[in-house]
């Protein structure tokens, strides 16, 4: 605690390093409420879930099973991300009032069009899948459209914030000198964000994978069914078998994403970027150009083609609809519980991931063990930790906010890792020197600047963890998804179309809230290793910045 005066009266406030585990408060109530949820009845189940771990099934038929699942989830994946991508950077481009402004000399177009894609990113890719499913029947290209949607209207509000918030000198050099609109505004603005946009890719793919996996848990095929259907049926070595095949398979992604952002998207220094020059932007056109056979290719080896798309079956008769019962659905108790859900489950995470860190950081080789539960988090889809902990937990918010905490947690995690080894370890080792203590010293040294971006992040991942509160309806955790998925598996179209308004706008407030308590804590410029959250609109000593490496 440090002092403030101000008018000759002193308020006390809190210390800069302790705002990252104020989150962590949380802890305490949920301490009180976890006994009366708990049952002793699956304690062996999760010692064997554990013990599995280190004798996964090396049986061929399974491993068979494995890479066919995987195959279809990573071809999935990449096809779902190359279509956010055209997507998004189409709609981006659409939706930018520097292009409106330079073209036509209007905002309004722009205005109305982010308008109308706020609908799409409100709505999780699961909802997406599950309707295109009762639509196009089972097919990888439902999974591929579910996927490529929504995220191409994330990509499309994160190129039309990096557009609007690039330095426009240079276009308007370019337009004074007599340059038409088109050929100013690529080559005054295409440079510049395309790093922006090769880092934000990356990113994107991450979160592709992950996407594909959890829609195979709810049916769409690929290894997430895999792993589904091996919890249920308790073969826990099956289970391991799939799942460290998906975390060599994430991690080897992680690491050629990162790769090659350090080698094509330059770092980015006081608002002015660097864009891929001579052997770097050749390689990235080589890329680019090999990546549309890779394409072709696995849309072919999936059987995926556009006319399918065309092809709707016939669906059940709709009932009518009956609003009645519709307004008399518990509205106040699904949206309490919604917010309860979200509120906690990113509690959990942003004030977990450095509270961990403290109580780990006189012992190395114990940070190493948190960093892979970490890694294990990151994949493990959330409606999976869920149906685990109902092996000892009762149904209920706070079982689905710790499945959301954890795989949440598991994000924030690897983020702060990152961001602390940006900012190097001078302060933290000065500190020691000095006779601090190496908690003491990492709270001080690391965690002081990092204490505001941090949070600033945490907000983003709330307003994620409320469109994620979706998928773990699964397991009866109380809120609009639980109301929503039995709607949506009764074809009530009436509830199901009124769920999903009351989703998208809770989603959209939320977003709201979430970019004004960014502004307010992304004052002046980041600390190394963070950057503005997807869609945000960045500070302008960072508007350059490139989105953040983790989804």
């Amino acid at each position: 605690m440090r002092t403030v005066s101000g008018s000759g009266n002193a308020q006390p406030t809190l210390a800069a390093p302790l705002w990252v585990l104020l989150p962590a408060l949380a802890l305490l109530p949920l301490a009180l409420v976890l006994p009366a949820l708990a049952h002793g009845g699956g304690w062996d189940l999760v010692g064997q879930f554990a013990l599995a771990a280190l004798q996964p099934s090396l049986d061929p038929l399974v491993l068979r099973s494995v890479v066919d699942g995987l195959g279809l989830t990573v071809g999935i994946a990449l096809l779902g991300w190359a279509g956010s991508l055209v997507l998004g950077l189409l709609l981006g481009i659409a939706s930018s009032r520097v292009v409106w402004h330079s073209l036509a000399g209007r905002l309004w177009p722009a205005e109305l069009i982010r308008r109308l894609l706020a609908l799409p990113r409100s709505i999780h890719e699961l909802l997406w899948g599950l309707s295109l499913l009762q639509l196009l029947g089972l097919q990888p290209a439902v999974a591929v459209v579910a996927i490529a949607v929504p995220f191409g209207a994330l990509v499309a509000r994160v190129v039309s914030d990096q557009i609007d918030n690039l330095p426009l000198g240079a276009l308007e050099a370019l337009r004074s000198a007599g340059a038409n609109a088109p050929a100013a505004l690529l080559t005054a603005l295409g440079p510049p964000l395309l790093p922006q946009l090769l880092s934000y890719g990356g990113y994107r793919l991450e979160c592709a994978l992950r996407s594909a996996t959890l829609l195979g848990v709810f049916g769409l095929g690929g290894l997430g069914t895999e792993l589904r259907l091996t919890l249920q049926s308790l073969a826990f070595h099956e289970l391991w078998t799939g799942l460290w095949a998906l975390l060599l398979t994430m991690l080897a992604l992680e690491a050629l994403v990162t790769g090659l952002r350090r080698r094509w998207a330059m770092p980015l220094r006081f608002g002015n970027g660097r864009q891929p020059v001579g052997r770097q932007g050749q390689e990235l056109l080589l890329a680019s150009v090999g990546l549309l056979p890779l394409l072709v290719a696995v849309a072919w080896s999936l059987g995926i083609h556009p006319g399918q798309l065309l092809q709707w079956q016939g669906l059940p008769p709709f009932g009518t609809a009956n609003w009645g019962a519709v307004a008399a659905l518990p509205w106040a108790r699904l949206v309490a519980g919604t917010v309860l859900l979200t509120g906690l489950a990113a509690a959990l995470a942003v004030g977990g991931a450095p509270l961990l860190l403290l109580v780990v950081a006189p012992w190395p080789w114990a940070r190493l063990g948190l960093q892979g539960l970490w890694a294990l988090g990151r994949l493990w889809p959330p409606p999976l930790t869920a149906l685990l902990l109902l092996f000892v937990l009762e149904p209920g918010v706070v079982t689905g906010a710790l499945a959301l905490g954890f795989h949440n947690l598991g994000i924030l995690g690897r983020l702060l890792l990152e961001a602390a080894a940006h900012t190097g370890t001078a302060a933290e080792q000065a500190l020691v020197a000095g006779g601090s203590g190496p908690r003491l010293a990492l709270l001080y040294g690391q965690f002081s600047p990092l204490a505001r971006p941090y949070l600033a992040y945490g907000a983003y991942r709330a307003d994620v963890i409320l469109r994620e509160s979706v998928v773990v309806g699964l397991v009866g955790a109380t809120g609009l998804g639980s109301q929503l998925l039995e709607a949506l598996s009764s074809f009530a179209w009436d509830q199901l179309a009124a769920l999903v308004l009351a989703y998208a706008a809770l989603t959209l407030l939320g977003e709201d809230l979430s970019d004004r308590l960014r502004h307010r804590l992304s004052t002046g410029t980041p600390a190394p290793g963070f950057r503005p959250p997807p869609g945000a609109a960045p500070a302008p000593a960072a508007a350059a910045a490139p989105p953040p490496t983790l989804g």
